[in-house]
């Protein structure tokens, strides 16, 4: 055999045969084996971090590879590096060698198979690097001969062969087709003196001219109507391609085959098997039973799941028809509320059946500025909606901006705090309109309204609905440099100093707010008086002139009007990297202390005068407050980003710069794949928050740092908004982009909601529920074109089911200790793999030679065949 080699622009030819293949073979593992014991002495093990690569370019899989492992560095460049990183240099430890190096550069080897220990060493001496350098080329040498072998080889081995027939050609001869019918031939013709002659072109109307016009009309053919009873087609079985991804760890790719064919009995098996005495005695003995296994299936379905329907009966009190939500009232503005988007919802506290809603104009942040130059601008409102008028609100809150988020006061209801658009605070005193809001209540208690009915109100609607002005706004140069995304009241038993400390609250009335806004800031406001201290000149003489508010506008915060300061700033620096996060949603762990709804009964209807006003609170020393140590000073919050992160309000000092700062947060975790719209305690397990964002939510539990509890694969559709139910402790609510809402049941399903009910066609904004009565609940579900949805809770949805509570309680705690068993199994898994990368690896010899061990194969094969032949002849005759 001949093989053509071209080098170095001559072509030479030589003749290989087996005994050369075979010599280059042993000096091919005689080259490795002097390789190995070379360099065995003078090579140093490096361990190059990805910066240190990327100085030398020498990184993994770009620079050097398994075919191309080396790369020849200058010296100056290794000891500039140690000059300039010193210690850090990763060649520091051996920089007495270095500089030792005869040579100006030193050869880099990437050691792919750790035989050294490390993923690369470093020649010692120019012998070791010349060494090095020659093995490898012999390598390259090798490899090329090898497979020369191989091609020649494989083209030895093709040989032409003499086609066989099967028997398909009289297949392909039957199946030929051939026109049975003879072909018609057309011949058309001209007398012969015509030829050439002149042709004249005339007008004529076909309805005088006789057989001028000849209509063709379509008709049906019925030589091609004929229904085909058989028809052979050839058919190939094979399977379907499809393609699909998951989020897994990807693994190196591997081929793997498996072919199998089926193993039939013989036909002697089979009349042997057939006339034996054992079959004929099995199937005497299974008639009768087997008779009445027929009859059985006749009677009832044994394939019927038995726990599925007793789940589907014990899910529900009044059936299946009673779980889904049922539309009550909807409630638009044809002038303020139509065509604009809802961004937030709140039922009044003590007034059943009343609530709130928030209007915004659904623009783009940029066109919001471009409206904001115009010297004519329409005010925003806050819509307050009774179950008398769904069309005309009861009263309307004027606001100079859109709102985003507000809130009623615990303490106090006819006290309204809202955050603007525009970084503004705006409030609102409705102490003039809370006759008009209440209506004409009944005098029994909230629970012994009738079910089913909430309580009567005016059914005579105003002619024209009444306005109420905000009492103050907050300044624009302290506040917010971006919208206030959410805003909420502290609870009435404690308050915080401007350092953050919680103190004892002595009024016991909620007079501080916290907001936050994507601006990486939280802030913390105070409505009482400010001390005369920290006021300045303007401010002193404001308040020193009294001025008059206008018409219609209460001066119960008229201390506060454009002059109001936040009295505590909180801070976010990233945890690992500089930056800040940007909040959307807070929620805090304390709350209202159980007095509360009394409070704010009391307020509602006590008379003008009665009590203190607001403007006559003035803000505490602090040297006269207690300090509390029993308050939860972290905030859980939502940033714009989708991370989840919790910090601390009080100010630290810092160690470094001595300065007060706002402390780091110790845990992030990012698993929304856009802003979270939703952070939400559960009313009944005060450490358990509920998280959405993007298109997943998460629940979580304070205290736990190892990550969510439960997270939700990626839904179809945006997830909007969210909200925990106020009876059930296992089930909570998810309002999508498309106008639905999923409702999940955590005792029933965790990978998928147990029921999705479409409310309206366009995104859902909000959703918020209200307890009007023991048997009647309501879920109120605004959209993006500015409907407000009251729709009734089912009762399936409302009351909770045995031990549920204490189900919930046991189903979150195994989630925690899942997360700790996961940790820890992880870190077991690190230190194991550390140990095995640790131990120098051992040579595998094989004793065998692949004919033996195929040999043994087969062996082992016929035995399992004549086991299992024997174990199939031992059941037939059972």
């Amino acid at each position: 055999m001949n093989v053509t080699k071209k080098q170095s622009g001559i072509v030479r030819s030589r003749s290989v045969t087996p005994k050369d293949s075979a010599k280059s073979k042993t000096r091919l593992k005689l080259a490795r084996k002097a390789k190995s014991a070379a360099l065995t002495e003078d090579v140093i093990p490096l361990v190059l971090t990805s910066n240190t690569q990327e100085i030398f370019q020498c990184v993994i899989d770009r620079d050097v590879t398994e075919e191309n492992p080396y790369k020849l560095v200058k010296k100056e460049d290794i000891v500039n590096d140690m000059i300039t990183r010193a210690a850090i240099s990763d060649f520091h430890p051996f920089k007495q060698l270095v500089l030792e190096y005869p040579a100006e550069e030193l050869l880099l080897v990437y050691d792919n198979d750790l035989k050294y220990g490390q993923t690369f060493y470093l020649a010692a001496n120019e012998a070791m690097k010349e060494m090095i350098l020659q093995s490898f080329e012999q390598k390259v040498e090798m490899q090329q001969e090898e497979e020369t072998l191989e091609v020649v080889s494989v083209i030895s081995e093709i040989r032409t062969k003499s086609w066989i027939d099967l028997g398909s050609e009289v297949e392909i001869e039957q199946e030929k087709g051939e026109d049975s019918p003879t072909k018609m031939k057309c011949m058309v013709s001209r007398i012969r003196r015509k030829f050439g002659a002149p042709v004249q072109f005339t007008d004529r109307n076909d309805y005088e001219t006789k057989d001028s016009y000849v209509e063709c009309a379509s008709y049906e053919d019925k030589n091609f109507s004929i229904k085909h009873l058989e028809r052979n087609i050839g058919v190939q079985a094979v399977s379907l391609l499809q393609q699909s991804s998951t989020q897994t760890t990807w693994k190196y790719p591997r081929n793997a085959c498996t072919q199998y064919m089926p193993r039939e009995f013989t036909e002697e098996d089979k009349d042997e098997m057939l006339k034996s005495k054992d079959l004929i005695d099995f199937l005497n003995s299974v008639a009768v039973r087997f008779e009445a296994a027929l009859q059985q299936n006749e009677i009832m379905d044994v394939f019927y799941d038995d726990w599925k329907g007793l789940s589907d009966e014990d899910s529900t009190f009044g059936g299946k028809a009673d779980c889904h939500l049922k539309e009550y009232q909807s409630f638009t503005d044809l002038q303020k509320s139509q065509g604009k988007r809802i961004s937030d919802i709140q039922w009044h506290p003590t007034i059943l059946g009343l609530v709130a809603v928030a209007i915004v104009d659904p623009v783009n942040p940029e066109d919001k500025i471009n409206l904001a130059s115009r010297s004519l601008r329409s005010h925003s409102y806050l819509l307050l909606w009774n179950f008398t008028d769904p069309i005309h609100p009861q009263l309307m809150l004027e606001s100079p901006d859109d709102i985003c988020s507000f809130q009623f006061c615990p303490t106090d209801p006819n006290i309204v705090a809202g955050s603007c658009i525009n970084g503004q605070v705006v409030l609102w005193d409705l102490s003039e309109f809370s006759h008009r809001l209440q209506g004409h209540l009944p005098a029994a208690k909230p629970d012994t309204v009738k079910s089913n009915l909430l309580p009567e109100l005016d059914p005579t609607p105003p002619c024209e609905v009444p306005i109420a002005h905000h009492c103050a706004v907050s300044s624009i140069e302290y506040g917010h440099k971006a919208l206030i995304t959410d805003i909420c009241w502290l609870p009435d038993h404690f308050e915080i100093t401007k350092f953050g400390v919680p103190t004892e609250n002595i009024e016991g009335l909620c007079i501080q707010l916290v907001t936050c806004s994507p601006d990486c800031t939280i802030l913390f406001w105070d409505i009482r008086r400010p001390k005369a201290g920290i006021l300045t000149k303007q401010e002193k003489r404001k308040l020193d002139k009294e001025l008059q508010n206008p018409e219609g506008v209460p001066d119960t915060f008229k201390h506060l009007d454009l002059y109001w300061k936040p009295m505590h700033k909180v801070i976010l620096p990233k945890v690992s990297t500089n930056g800040e996060y940007s909040p959307m949603k807070l929620s805090m762990r304390e709350k209202c202390s159980e007095k509360v709804n009394e409070k704010a009964q009391f307020h509602l209807t006590r008379v003008k005068g009665e009590t203190m006003e607001y403007g006559t609170l003035d803000v505490p020393s602090t040297r006269d407050l207690i300090s509390l140590t029993d308050v939860n000073t972290f905030l859980f919050i939502g940033t714009e980003d989708g991370e989840i992160t919790f910090v601390d309000w009080q100010v630290d000092k810092d160690v470094d710069s001595g300065k007060m700062t706002t402390p780091r947060p110790t845990h992030c975790y990012t698993v929304h794949d856009g802003p979270v719209n939703t952070v939400q305690r559960s009313p009944f397990f005060r450490d358990i928050i509920l998280t959405v964002g993007g298109w997943t939510f998460a629940i979580w539990k304070e205290g736990v740092t190892l990550g969510p509890l439960l997270h939700s694969a990626c839904t179809v559709k945006h997830c909007t908004t969210g909200h925990w139910s106020l009876t059930r402790p296992a089930v909570f609510m998810i309002g999508k982009e498309d106008g639905n809402i999923d409702i999940w049941d955590l005792l029933e399903k965790t990978h998928e909601p147990s029921q999705t009910q479409n409310i309206t066609s366009v995104a859902i904004s909000c959703i918020k529920p209200c307890i009007i009565s023991a048997r009647q609940h309501l879920l109120a579900v605004s959209d993006d074109f500015g409907t407000l949805h009251i729709l009734e809770v089912p009762c399936a949805l409302r009351h909770p089911l045995n031990q549920e509570m204490s189900n919930v309680e046991a189903y979150f705690d195994r989630e925690a200790k899942r997360l700790e068993y996961f940790e820890a199994r992880k870190i077991l898994r690190n230190e194991k793999k550390l140990e095995e990368e640790s131990k120098p690896e051992e040579p595998t010899k094989l004793d065998k030679s692949i004919e033996q061990l195929e040999a043994e194969l087969k062996e082992q094969y016929a035995t399992y065949l004549l086991e299992e032949k024997a174990a199939i002849f031992a059941q037939i005759g059972k």
